[in-house]
This record gives C-alpha cells, sequence and structure tokens, in this order.
C-alpha cells in the first residue's frame, strides 16, 4: 500500500519522466512541453524539497508539428552516478551533463550533447547491463540509435529501425528496455501497427540484430517492463487499458502470450518495487 507523504512543484509543464540519483537523495524531472529539466532534493523521509536546480532547453527541430520547441523526455544517470543523460525530442538532442551527488549541480558536458538525425525526435536512453553500450529510441523516425559509451563519453555505432523492412508505417516509437542479461533490446511501437521489436546484442561491439516483432496485443503501448527474473514482459497498452503480461524466451528473446491481464485504466509506466 502507498501513503500519500508531499508534493512539490515539477519547475515545468507535462512532466513526463523522473529518474532518482544512486543515492537516493536527487530526483531528475523531465518536462516535455516546457522543455524544462529539473533537480529536486530528497528528504530523509521520502519527501520531496522544492527544486534546486531548473535547467530550460532552447531550439527547434524540423518537424514543425511535433518540434516547435525543446521537449524534454528523459533523463537518465550513469552507472558512477556522474553522468546525466537527457533525451530532447524537440531539438533532436541527447543532452549530456555532469553531476555533482554531493550538491545536486549539474553543468553541460563537453561535449554537451550527441546530435539525432533532423526530425527522428529522441524520446528516451537506456544502458546496456555492463555500461558499455548506450541505446536512445527515437519516437518519430522509428528508430534506435547504438552508442559505445565510456566515461560519459558517447560514439555512434548504429542506427536500426524498429519496423520491418519496406513498412512504411509511422512506429510512433515509446519505450526501450535491455533485458537483465544483456542478450536482447525490445522497443515498442505505437503509431499504427502496435508492436515491441526484438534485437539480439552482440556482445563484442552492443550492436542490434533484428529478431522479430511481437504484436502487443493492444493498443499504444506506451511502456513495457522486463520482470527482475527476466522471464516476462509487461506491456502496458495506454488505449485499450490493459497490461500484457508475455513470457519472455531468455534463449531466442522471443516473446509469447501468457494468456494473462491486468485491467487498468491508461497504464502507461509500471515499476517494480522490492519490499523488505
Amino acid at each position: 500500500m502507498l501513503t500519500f507523504i508531499n508534493r512539490q512543484f515539477s519547475g515545468g509543464d507535462h512532466p513526463c519522466h523522473v529518474e532518482i540519483d544512486k543515492t537516493g537523495k536527487w530526483l531528475f524531472t523531465s518536462n516535455y512541453s516546457s522543455g524544462t529539466l529539473t533537480v529536486l532534493p530528497v528528504n530523509d523521509d521520502g519527501s520531496l524539497a522544492p527544486a534546486t536546480t531548473r535547467i530550460q532547453h532552447t531550439g527547434s527541430g524540423k518537424n514543425l508539428l511535433r518540434q516547435k520547441g525543446p521537449h524534454t523526455h528523459g533523463a537518465i544517470i550513469s552507472g558512477d552516478n556522474r553522468h546525466l543523460f537527457v533525451t530532447d525530442l524537440g531539438i533532436d538532442k541527447l543532452m549530456l551533463y555532469d553531476f555533482d551527488a554531493a550538491t545536486g549541480k549539474l553543468i553541460p558536458a563537453d561535449p554537451s550533447f550527441a546530435l539525432s538525425e533532423p526530425g527522428s525526435g529522441p524520446r528516451l536512453f537506456t544502458f546496456h547491463p555492463t555500461n558499455k553500450y548506450a541505446y536512445v529510441i527515437e519516437e518519430l523516425s522509428g528508430t534506435v540509435v547504438v552508442f559505445k559509451y565510456q566515461d560519459g563519453k558517447l560514439e555512434k555505432k548504429q542506427r536500426i529501425s524498429t519496423l520491418p523492412a519496406g513498412d512504411t508505417s509511422f512506429a510512433g516509437s515509446a519505450d526501450i528496455h535491455v533485458s537483465p542479461d544483456g542478450k536482447f533490446l525490445y522497443a515498442s511501437n505505437r503509431g499504427d501497427v502496435n508492436t515491441i521489436a526484438i534485437y539480439r546484442v552482440q556482445k563484442k561491439n552492443g550492436k542490434l540484430t533484428l529478431v522479430g516483432h511481437q504484436s502487443t496485443l493492444g493498443k499504444t503501448p506506451r511502456n513495457f517492463s522486463i520482470d527482475p527474473s527476466g522471464k516476462f514482459l509487461l506491456c502496458e497498452n495506454q488505449n485499450s487499458d490493459e497490461i500484457v503480461i508475455f513470457n519472455r524466451d531468455t534463449i531466442t528473446g522471443l516473446l509469447s502470450d501468457s494468456g494473462k491481464r491486468v485491467a487498468v485504466g491508461k497504464p502507461v509506466c509500471i515499476k517494480w518495487v522490492s519490499v523488505e
């Protein structure tokens, strides 16, 4: 059961993603419509203090309907807690910041961003379990970008579609996760297709090879989550009001319908909690 503690202003309009640093003392909020990133202190009792840092992104992108201004979409902290990677769908940039866990301060890294293809709309970012590779899913172009990662630095290695060869549907790509064993990567497509793309991760370089696609058996898979055991993938189908539970083959990476469902209105995110 959850007990309400407090609330704080997110520092912008339409917060769509939150991340907590490795010390548990700082929370990063991505505000989509205002294109802002904020840092809020986490008190010892779990409550939030007012934001101590607010960063305003600037710029625009090629897509006049979706990229008239910045749209901060997600902030992910590195494994060593020293670097923050922030996807901005509106300006086609992955913004890079150095983070000081003692003060909660963010300063632009050098370089301060990784540029995406014009009109691609980077949405979310994730690390490989080894921390040697990182991945960005691009919503507007329906693509995944592969980076080699080391000490806060990114080196682009591959860009691959989330759709089958020759498919010109609008993917509306949304979420991205690597399996706990690091062998497979999954990416969801909303738009017209409602699928999860399945890739095998090459151990030697982190590059991706498409394995196949799984229908989400619902509409608008905004988010999905692999359980800690790696045996199940739970897909949140936002516009069909249902979480679909898939079995995950740990050898092939393929998904199959478990037949189990969780009925819930407009599911958009799921998190696993360890209760002691």
